[in-house]
This record gives structure tokens, C-alpha cells and sequence, in this order.
């Protein structure tokens, strides 16, 4: 099927047939993930949220922050009043 790509404010916008979202169970405000082939073409999948693989990135990035002294400690100290 050929689509056509329309200008929507400022970007470009394709949109996408009823019957594709039916099969997909995509729906009004669902998230995709866009990716390129290597011929060039866009690949469009139903993002899918993973809760643990999120609460183990947001673990690993909390492990990786320097402890450092509070930042309203800091903000009191400096304070004028």
C-alpha cells in the first residue's frame, strides 16, 4: 500500500490505515519504535514497556551517580537571607 506523507505543523506525518492498527492492536496514543533497514526503508514496531528492564537501567544509572553532599545542604548553606 502506498501512504502519503503530509505536512503536520512543523513535521511530516503518515498516516496509517485503520485496518493496519486493528491487526498491529495499536491505538491512539500508543508509542512506536522507528528504526531504518539497511535498503533504506522505516520499520515502525509497538513499543512495549518493559517495567523490569526499566527499573534495572534506572538501578544501574543510580548506582553509577558520584555521592555527593545534599543538595539542600548546599542550597541553605548559600542561601542569603
Amino acid at each position: 500500500m502506498n501512504l502519503l506523507i503530509s505536512k503536520w505543523g512543523n513535521s511530516l506525518a503518515v498516516r496509517l490505515p485503520a485496518d493496519y492498527l486493528r491487526h498491529t492492536g495499536l491505538a491512539e496514543g500508543d508509542q512506536v519504535q522507528a528504526s531504518l533497514t539497511i535498503d533504506g526503508g522505516i520499520c515502525l514496531r509497538a513499543a512495549k514497556w518493559d517495567r523490569r528492564a526499566f527499573a534495572e537501567e534506572l538501578a544501574k544509572t543510580r548506582d553509577e551517580m558520584a555521592m555527593t553532599e545534599s543538595v539542600m545542604d548546599e542550597l541553605r548553606r548559600e542561601a542569603r537571607y
